[in-house]
């Protein structure tokens, strides 16, 4: 997944998800919280490799995942292409109205538009694609 899409969270916590990223989805996918101060929103099969991946894990590790699961919330869109993002998800990543979503390979992500506008003027440098590059072996 890739680009960039404005878009504003209504009363209803609802946020409307671009026709690019909604074929990348598919019809079912799943919002949960992200690393950095954002929500990540993994297609069916993602979802699948990352649960996977956690039921590997010895009891005492998983156990640090319990916020991740117990905030999860599997997605379908309303007939407007639109989520309803819970209240919980949406303080966790500072959303209050304006909202980015981005697309990162095989997820998305959803960040309150101040605080990736911000984060996008102090990663889009010259000196940090370089470093990204380097660290891929290009």
């Amino acid at each position: 997944m890739t680009g960039t899409y404005e878009h504003s969270i209504d009363a209803k916590g609802r946020l409307f998800i671009p026709a690019k990223l909604r074929e990348e989805l598919g019809v079912t996918f799943y919002l949960a919280m992200g690393v950095d101060e954002c929500l990540a929103i993994y297609p069916q099969e993602t979802w699948n490799r990352f649960t996977e991946k956690f039921a590997s894990l010895p009891m005492s590790q998983s156990a640090a995942m319990r916020p991740l699961f117990a905030n999860a919330s599997k997605c379908e869109l309303d007939s407007q292409g639109r989520i309803v993002i819970p209240q919980k998800l949406r303080k966790y990543a500072g959303l209050e109205k304006a909202a980015v979503i981005i697309g990162v390979n095989d997820r998305a992500e959803i960040w309150s538009a101040e605080t990736w506008n911000a984060r996008e003027e102090e990663e889009m440098t010259p000196e940090k694609m370089k470093a990204c590059l380097a660290a891929l072996g290009f």
